[in-house]
């Protein structure tokens, strides 16, 4: 019997929303994970309050300061673990602000980025539970 070590990581998966579109940004291959996956505002969250974390991640991944966002949301915190390395357990934090624009400047991080409706989130090859993530922010009641 082996026993399989389980990591946990806290990230924040940060949405923003203009004239009614969420904001998806593909992940580059000069990332660790998930390479070219479609994906939220998201980083780590090392020492700092969550919100902290997702204000610094919004500046780093799309240029855009405080005076130009409105937080909206913050949601209930999510589990994913990925399909590829089940010893992996990301604890994903998700926030939804308003921004007044829709220009942003990605980094390094990004190779594109698209502002789409809601619900056309599932069209796009995701990381794990955003679709779950930005419901959740947005308190949308999934009919079955």
């Amino acid at each position: 019997m082996h026993n399989e070590r389980i990591e946990t990581f806290n990230v924040v998966t940060v949405f923003l929303e203009h004239n009614g579109k969420i904001l998806i940004l593909r992940r580059s291959q000069k990332t660790k994970t998930m390479k070219s996956k479609w994906a939220g505002i998201s980083g780590y969250i090392e020492n700092e309050d969550p919100l902290e974390s997702a204000l610094n991640e919004i500046r780093e991944e799309t240029g855009l300061t405080s005076d130009k966002i409105k937080l909206r949301q913050i949601g209930r915190a999510l589990k994913a673990v990925e399909s590829d390395k089940p010893g992996i357990v990301w604890i994903i934090h998700p926030f939804l602000f308003e921004s007044c624009t829709n220009l942003i400047n990605t980094n390094w991080e990004h190779d594109s980025y698209e502002w789409v409706f809601a619900k056309e989130i599932q069209e796009y090859e995701t990381v794990p539970k955003l679709k779950e993530a930005l419901d959740n922010v947005l308190n949308i009641v999934e009919q079955e």
